[in-house]
C-alpha cells in the first residue's frame, strides 16, 4: 500500500474538517444541491467526454496509487543478475522454474525459457510496456479531466445561486439557502479537484514512470541474458538506469 496516499488524502480531509469545526458547526458546509450541481455534474462531464469503459477502467487504475507497492528498481537490477547467474549455470530453460515478484519478469523469464528469438522478444515487450502506458495514460485524462470540470461546475452552482437569490430579493427568508448555494459549490469544485482529482492524476503520471523504468530495466536484462552476457557486464549495464546515488547503493547491496 502507498501510505503516502493514504496520509495526504486522510490528512488534507481532516485539516479541512478541523478548521470548519473550529469555525462553527459542520452542518452548514452540507448543501444537497450543491452536491448534486458539482458532484453529479463532474460525473455527467466526464462520461461525455470517455467512454463507459475508460471511465471506470480508470478507478481500477486509481486503485493502484493506494494499494500497489512499486518494486524499487534496485531490487530489479538485483533480482535480474540473478536469474543471469542461474541462466549462465544451467541455461535458458532452468528460468522456467524461477518466480519472479514482477508479472512483467515472469513474461520475460518464460519467453528465454521458451527459446524466442532477440527480436519476438524485444517486440513483444515493447508492446507490452506500450500499451501499459496507454491505459495509465487514459486513467490520468480522466482524472485530469474530473479536476478541471469540478471547480467549473462549482461556478456554475455560484450562479444559479446567485440568481436565485437575486431572483427572490423581496422574501429575506430565501437569501440564505441561495447564498449557501452560491457559495458551497465553489468549495466544493476546489476541494474535489484540488484535494482527490489532480493529486490522484498527478500520482498516477509518477507510478507511471517508475513502471516504464522498472519495465525497461527488464527489457534490456531479458535481452543481454538472451546473448549470453555476463552477470557483471549486465549489473554495470543497468546501473545506468539508475541516479549515482543509487548506483553505489546497488554495490552496497551486492557486497553485502
Amino acid at each position: 500500500m502507498d501510505l503516502a496516499t493514504v496520509l495526504g488524502l486522510v490528512s488534507g480531509s481532516i485539516l479541512i474538517l478541523i478548521s470548519i469545526l473550529m469555525g462553527g458547526s459542520a452542518g452548514i458546509f452540507f448543501n444537497v444541491p450543491g452536491l448534486l450541481i458539482v458532484g453529479g455534474g463532474t460525473i455527467a462531464a466526464t462520461f461525455i467526454k470517455f467512454k463507459m469503459g475508460d471511465v471506470i477502467g480508470s478507478i481500477n487504475v486509481a486503485m493502484k496509487a493506494f494499494l500497489q507497492k512499486m518494486e524499487s528498481p534496485e531490487n530489479i537490477i538485483n533480482e535480474m543478475v540473478n536469474f543471469t547467474r542461474i541462466a549462465k549455470k544451467e541455461g535458458l530453460i532452468a528460468l522456467e522454474k524461477e518466480t519472479p515478484t514482477d508479472e512483467f519478469s515472469a513474461k520475460a523469464l518464460r519467453y528465454l525459457s521458451d527459446g524466442y528469438d532477440e527480436g519476438l522478444i524485444e517486440d513483444m515487450l515493447n508492446k507490452d510496456i506500450r500499451l501499459t502506458l496507454q491505459r495509465h495514460m487514459t486513467g490520468q485524462s480522466v482524472f485530469k479531466s474530473m479536476g478541471d470540470a469540478a471547480p467549473a461546475f462549482g461556478m456554475i452552482g455560484t450562479l444559479i445561486g446567485l440568481v436565485q437569490m437575486l431572483a427572490s430579493m423581496e422574501d429575506p427568508s430565501t437569501i440564505g439557502p441561495a447564498m449557501a448555494v452560491a457559495l458551497l459549490t465553489t468549495m466544493y469544485g476546489a476541494v474535489i479537484a484540488n484535494l482527490i482529482c489532480l493529486p490522484l492524476a498527478d500520482k498516477l503520471a509518477l507510478n507511471s514512470e517508475k513502471e516504464k523504468l522498472n519495465k525497461s530495466i527488464i527489457l534490456e536484462a531479458a535481452i543481454a541474458i538472451n546473448r549470453g552476457v555476463s552477470p557483471m557486464v549486465l549489473e554495470e549495464s543497468l546501473k545506468i538506469f539508475l541516479s549515482p546515488k543509487n548506483r553505489d547503493k546497488v554495490v552496497e547491496e551486492a557486497e553485502e
